[in-house]
């Protein structure tokens, strides 16, 4: 509850994103040795050279991509440790999560199971090649930071959808990206600090 108050006094407005993250574990995501930081407003890392998002990170996309509306499908690229996947689980009908290192992708898909999220779909792939057989999507979350998104990848979302994604190299700005009916529309936001994105698949 501390974890969710300091979020409300940070700016996160979404009553349901709050409400979801309250209710849901963040301890179980992280790795042993952290479980005592688990509710700090950190990055943490997870193995692999990837990290779980600091609770402000995951409370902001996720209202941005919800934007006060339900959701039906949503594209997640970069499963990870699964905490972000969770809280979409509970904020969307169905979520689709891509995660390039099978090992992280099989410990997470343990770790909803036993969490009861049973509206995920993970697919061991390379994330920026998207899901277009799944889609379209509502939502589209990337966890790395890009500094640009494809053209066909857009094309996933619905249109009226949305796209929040960490933008940049060095230095990294929260972005969304709304589809129009005949044209995309970029917000550049905050400053962020994500892992860059990678091509590939890591089968172990």
């Amino acid at each position: 509850m501390r974890m969710v108050e300091r979020l409300r006094s940070q700016g996160i407005a979404d009553e349901k994103v709050l409400a979801v993250m309250s209710a849901l574990p963040r301890h179980v995501f992280v790795e042993e040795a952290f479980a005592s930081r688990a509710y700090d407003d950190d990055a943490l890392p997870i193995n692999f050279g990837q990290t779980i998002s600091s609770p402000w990170t995951v409370g902001r996309m996720s209202e941005l991509l919800r934007a006060n509306s339900d959701l039906d499908k949503v594209l997640e690229i970069g499963t990870g440790c699964g905490y972000q996947t969770a809280v979409l689980a509970q904020l969307a009908r169905e979520v689709y999560s891509l995660e390039r290192v099978g090992l992280l992708l099989t410990r997470t898909r343990i770790r909803l199971k036993e969490l009861q999220v049973n509206n995920v779909y993970l697919k061991h792939t390379d994330g920026m090649h998207g899901l277009a057989e799944a889609g379209p999507f509502d939502g589209i979350i990337m966890t790395a930071a890009t500094v640009h998104v494809p053209p066909f990848l857009l094309e996933q979302l619905v249109v009226g959808g949305r796209m929040v994604y960490p933008k940049g190299s060095v230095e990294q700005r929260l972005c969304v990206i709304e589809r129009h009916p005949q044209s995309y529309n970029e917000t550049i936001l905050e400053t962020v600090n994500f892992v860059p994105i990678l091509s590939g698949v890591v089968r172990k």
